[in-house]
C-alpha cells in the first residue's frame, strides 16, 4: 500500500512540476527567459569557455604560461583546482602537455613539435 501511494504521489508531483514550468514559460518573456540563460551560462562553465578563458588569460599577460592562466583563473573565480580536468578541452591539455614537457615536469615524448 506504501509503496502505491509513493508512487501516485511521485507521478502527481511530477505533473505539478511540469505544469508550473509550462505555466512559467508561457507568462515569461521571451528576454527575461534569455537573461536567465546567460546567467545560468556565465554561472557554469563548459569546456570551450573554460579554454576560451584561459587562452585569453595567457595572451593578455605576455610570459604567462598556460599553468599559471589557470591557477590564476581559479583563484580569480573561485572555482577549485580540482574540477579543472573536467573542464580541460582536448587542445588546452595538448599545450600544457607540451608547456610541461618543456618544464622537464613530464618526460618529453618522441613527437617532434615545430618551433614556432
Amino acid at each position: 500500500m506504501k509503496n502505491m501511494t509513493k508512487e501516485s504521489t511521485s507521478i502527481y508531483s511530477q505533473n505539478i512540476l511540469e505544469s508550473l514550468l509550462n505555466i512559467n514559460c508561457m507568462i515569461m518573456p521571451q528576454s527575461t527567459e534569455d537573461s536567465i540563460n546567460k546567467l545560468i551560462e556565465n554561472k557554469f562553465y563548459s569546456s570551450k569557455k573554460f579554454a576560451e578563458e584561459i587562452e585569453k588569460i595567457a595572451h593578455d599577460n605576455k610570459g604567462m604560461s598556460y599553468i599559471d592562466a589557470i591557477v590564476f583563473f581559479c583563484e580569480k573565480n573561485s572555482v577549485d583546482i580540482e574540477s579543472v580536468p573536467k573542464l580541460m578541452s582536448k587542445p588546452l591539455k595538448e599545450k600544457l602537455k607540451c608547456e610541461a614537457m618543456e618544464l622537464n615536469l613530464l618526460k618529453k615524448t618522441s613527437h617532434a613539435k615545430l618551433p614556432l
